[in-house]
């Protein structure tokens, strides 16, 4: 029964509001007596305008019985020594007011609100806000309607809004009618996804005209549920880290999307890895709050000296959808350090470009007071840096003193760490335009992990560990001199396998880097041409490197928490060629090594079975983890970081006491550069190795394919290791062989065995030979011919065993091949026979040569 709401008193007020807060049951405007229901009566427009400030006429309670049909008593409330009607000074308003909020009634001003009237604090205006939505929540709001007169009052006196609200464009978010507002309260910026990611500037200008000009003391950043902004950006981020490749933006609201993307990684990263996406788009919703919030205060150095000073409080809140009330979040969390910020402006307003990513941190550099960058913001970072370096306009200023305390203050927070060339001419924070803090950065020479590679991964698990960077980049460049000598030494026919100093054992180190890359081209490719393609293959060899003996590495790059690249870096063009990952990551992140060879022996990491060294009393080691030892093992060897230790006589003991177990049954050749326990770096009781001229079944076949069998019987045994050598002075007798013309009718006539052999190894050199055409040279066929042996003994083991092919057909057993160079001491893992599924098929029983002695037999 009444309109007016906020009860203004004389110097009798805070007796009034005693009265009120000693009525223990009273609620908005009817309260509940013990025996009887009291109501706040107050005069239709009493309240009135007085010169000293408000005129108030004396309020009412009426008194009556529930239920009662006896005509209600009207009391006056009247204290002592008041005057009536009050006259209350209007400096005096606003306590009154929050004292009359206090007391519990839900109520607002019966005028509009202009610039005569007095600023509450932020506390004040914040319950204003609580009370407003508590209102629209009830189905009671009272700022139902304007008259003339309320509009007269604010267009002669001007706006004076007691909060700033930034909210969602979205309509089912009317910011006004959340908050049972009228006219002149609240100061209303609005976009999709209520967000400072594009057009900043507009944001953070009328933010600060509203609390500097207009004085207003409250700003609430305010979200809401099933936002479609946030949704939408959290599943494009999702579609990413699942690998669908997300095409530029080609309109504004891809690029408000895209925008939005580092508040979904965010979001992804706080909850458990097994969330949904409704989940972690909702979980956005908040965290996108708290974004706009640090970015107001880290941009804008007039908002933060109103915060700083007490004038402003900066909140969020989420409005329900289905509730319609609104989860007030309080200020954030990082508000302290991001007042600490330098940034006078929004980037866009300050010159920055590259899509609006160029941010050099809260105190013009980055620190650890700044929010984390996501590893596909990281890399347009890098992006955008390169392309300002390469074009002439680069904007990394100078550092001043300031700048320099907070690195001090607050540490690192580097966006971006790069492993680069120490070349002199590949100066990486100019390459991308970095400032201090931005980039971790990591030099050798060739940009490679084949030497101290403990201290290259420890650093970088240290950078996106403590540090928590998001991107690592493994930056090649044209014209490198340390590749270009490791290619030269490589094809040089008078390299030596001696070390004399620690350039050449890099150089050495990084042939196998120039033989991958000589194998990728054309035959007859140029000593340049191979250098300039094995700095790619550098690139790609170090970040394999780095997730094989990794763990932390894998495991972040496997949960999309980092992400590990390539690039090459043009000396010509000034341009970075970005490679994008590994092509062998997936395969990479398999491995279950967690050191780098050289820490691993340092440490002892080495599991060698219970007693030291493996025996039958050790579990079966299952094909897969066969073949991870073989490669962890010879890459040790190739590094120069063998773990093999001294066998004492316990270990021993242990191999007499508990029998053999090996985990891999090796054919290799005879060849004494070939020395398969060292190749592996095996301990005795790991390898069962058989050897011959050629690693070939052409004779004593039956001796080979028993063996194995035995092995993979009584051993136990699930890996056959076929391998063969380069400069296979066997193979090199067969191709030479069948180059002079001999035939295969002529081997009875010779009293030589080894004649024999050659000619029955002819036949490999024959396929070879036909496979490469009449313009291949003797050592083209000699090399395809080691590979074609090696496949044929495979052949001949599935063909002939049928104990080998039921193993392997029912996956207890695998058998796969590999060829060691010499020149790197590196084995090239071959895998399967291409002709395995067609052989699985066999019937032979028997080898022929034991076949045939059964049936003389």
């Amino acid at each position: 029964s009444c309109s007016a709401f906020v009860l203004f008193l004389d110097r009798s007020a805070s007796a009034f509001v005693r009265l009120l807060s000693a009525m223990r049951h009273f609620q908005f405007f009817q309260h509940a007596y013990p025996h009887g229901v009291a109501t706040l009566q107050y005069p239709q427009g009493a309240v009135t305008q007085h010169s000293l400030g408000f005129v108030c006429p004396t309020p009412t309670l009426d008194v009556g019985s529930v239920g009662s049909t006896q005509p209600v008593q009207r009391q006056p409330i009247v204290a002592a020594g008041s005057q009536s009607p009050a006259i209350i000074p209007r400096q005096q308003a606003p306590s009154i007011q929050h004292s009359w909020c206090d007391a519990g009634i839900a109520v607002r001003p019966p005028n509009v609100r202009t610039a005569k009237d007095p600023q509450p604090v932020p506390e004040e205006a914040l319950k204003l806000l609580k009370l407003g939505n508590a209102r629209y929540v009830a189905g009671t709001p009272q700022a139902v309607s304007t008259d003339a007169g309320m509009r007269k009052a604010l267009f002669d006196h001007g706006q004076a809004p007691y909060a700033a609200i930034v909210g969602c464009a979205d309509s089912r978010c009317p910011v006004d009618t959340v908050f049972d507002a009228r006219p002149g309260d609240l100061f209303v910026l609005r976009n999709a996804g209520n967000t400072c990611t594009h057009a900043e500037g507009s944001i953070v200008g009328s933010l600060e005209f509203c609390v500097a000009h207009l004085k207003s003391s409250l700003i609430l950043v305010m979200g809401h549920t099933k936002c479609g902004a946030i949704h939408a950006a959290t599943k494009a981020y999702l579609d990413g880290q699942e690998g669908v490749d997300a095409a530029p933006a080609s309109s504004a609201l891809e690029g408000l999307l895209s925008g939005l993307g580092s508040v979904a990684h965010q979001a992804a990263s706080d909850l458990d890895k097994s969330a949904n996406a409704q989940a972690i788009a909702e979980h956005a919703i908040e965290v996108n709050v708290f974004n706009t919030i640090n970015f107001l205060l880290q941009f804008s150095q007039v908002i933060r000296a109103k915060v700083q000073h007490g004038e402003v409080q900066i909140h969020g809140g989420i409005y329900d959808l289905e509730t319609g009330a609104v989860r007030f979040l309080g200020r954030s969390p990082k508000e302290a350090a991001f007042l600490s910020s330098q940034m006078g402006m929004p980037p866009t307003m300050s010159g920055a470009s590259g899509n609006g990513l160029l941010m050099r941190g809260m105190h013009g550099v980055r620190t650890a007071a700044d929010c984390s960058v996501n590893p596909k913001d990281a890399l347009k970072l890098l992006q955008a840096g390169n392309q300002r370096f390469a074009s002439g306009s680069p904007l990394a200023g100078r550092t001043n003193l300031n700048m320099r305390k907070a690195l001090v203050d607050f540490g690192q927070a580097p966006h971006a760490t790069i492993i680069g060339c120490a070349d002199s001419r590949c100066p990486i924070e100019s390459i991308f335009d970095a400032m201090p803090g931005e980039l971790f950065v990591l030099r050798n020479a060739g940009n490679t992990c084949t030497h101290a590679e403990g201290s290259m991964v420890g650093s970088l698990e240290f950078s996106i560990g403590p540090l928590k960077s998001k991107l690592i980049l493994v930056l090649g460049h044209t014209k490198c001199g340390a590749v270009h000598g490791a290619t030269k030494m490589y094809l040089d026919t008078k390299r030596s396998t001696e070390r004399g100093s620690a350039l050449e054992a890099l150089l050495h180190d990084l042939g196998c880097v120039a033989q991958d890359a000589q194998a990728q081209l054309a035959r007859g490719a140029s000593a340049d041409e191979i250098a300039e393609r094995a700095i790619k293959v550098n690139v790609f060899h170090t970040m394999n490197f780095l997730l094989k003996f990794s763990k932390i590495v894998r495991e972040k790059v496997r949960d999309g928490e980092i992400e590990l690249h390539g690039g090459i870096y043009d000396l010509t063009t000034g341009c970075v060629e970005f490679l994008g990952q590994s092509p062998l990551q997936a395969e990479v992140l398999e491995s279950r090594t967690c050191l780098p060879p050289s820490i691993a022996v340092a440490s002892g990491n080495v599991s060698r079975g219970m007693h030291g060294i493996r025996t039958s009393a050790d579990e079966i080691v299952l094909p897969a983890d066969a073949m991870r030892l073989l490669k962890e093992g010879n890459e040790r060897f190739a590094v120069g970081q063998p773990m093999t230790g001294k066998v004492d006589s316990s270990m021993r003991r242990a191999l007499v006491e508990h029998g053999q177990a090996p985990h891999t049954a090796v054919v290799g050749c005879a060849d004494s550069r070939v020395p398969i326990d060292t190749i592996f770096d095996a301990m005795p009781g790991e390898l069962f190795v058989l050897r011959n001229a050629g690693n070939t079944c052409t004779h004593a076949e039956g001796s080979i394919a028993g063996s194995l069998e035995f092995c993979v019987g009584a051993l136990k045994t699930r890996l056959i290791f076929v391998l063969g050598h380069t400069k296979c002075g066997a193979v090199a007798g067969a191709t030479q062989a069948f180059l002079s013309g001999m035939k295969k009718t002529e081997k009875h006539t010779s009293g030589s065995a080894l004649d024999c052999l050659l000619r029955d190894l002819s036949d490999v050199a024959g396929q070879a030979s036909q496979e490469l055409g009449s313009d291949a040279s003797t050592d083209d066929i000699v090399a395809h011919s080691i590979r074609l042996n090696v496949f044929r003994t495979m052949n001949f083991l599935l063909k002939y065993s049928a104990h080998i092919r039921d193993q392997v057909r029912m996956g207890e057993l695998e058998l796969q091949g590999g060829i060691y160079h010499l020149e790197t001491g590196r084995v090239e893992f071959l895998g399967r026979s291409p002709a395995q599924h067609v052989l699985l098929s066999s019937d032979n029983k028997l080898p022929p040569s034991l076949d045939l002695k059964s049936m003389g037999a």
